[in-house]
């Protein structure tokens, strides 16, 4: 069964700090499309999978909003939600709390495209694609809090 939230944890690493000592921006872009990957993959869509199919998701726009900084040694967990699929685009919503109090540290969001590999233009999302994803919405309140309890969680054992 898909998932509509997906959980995928992150240990904030020395390598991650920056000059302000905290986590850099850029990581939060690398840990949104780590846990973009690990939520396809937990529905039946790793990246081995689009290649082979000559599809790919790229990403047109991100938008970050920092709330708090994440400091060395924070475990957060990113949650990532499909709010709703277009014609050929998908809009991805995430939260990264820090899982010591629960704290939003930022919100975020992605729009992707669906693209083909072979002409590099985009292509109509595939029944067999969406149909992998619960649409959750933009802000799913109550039906976001019962999906983060019963989310799955994804390990980086997992995903590597």
């Amino acid at each position: 069964m898909p998932a509509p939230v997906f959980e995928y944890p992150v240990k904030v690493l020395e390598s991650d700090i920056d000059e302000m000592n905290h986590a850099n921006n850029v990581c939060y872009i690398r840990w949104m499309q780590e846990a973009a990957i690990g939520h396809s993959t937990y529905n039946g869509w790793p990246t081995e999978r689009y290649i082979d199919l000559h599809w790919a998701w790229v990403a047109r726009k991100h938008t970050i909003e920092y709330l708090q900084p994440a400091f060395l040694g924070d475990e957060l967990i990113v949650r990532t939600w499909v709010a709703g699929f277009g014609r050929v685009r998908s809009r991805r919503m995430y939260r990264f709390s820090r899982e010591s109090d629960n704290v939003v540290v930022a919100a975020a969001e992605t729009d992707w495209a669906f693209l083909s590999t072979e002409t590099l233009r985009p292509v109509k999302i595939p029944d067999i694609v969406a149909e992998r994803f619960i649409m959750v919405g933009e802000d799913p309140g109550e039906q976001l809090a019962h999906a983060v309890r019963n989310a799955t969680k994804w390990t980086t054992k997992n995903f590597r």
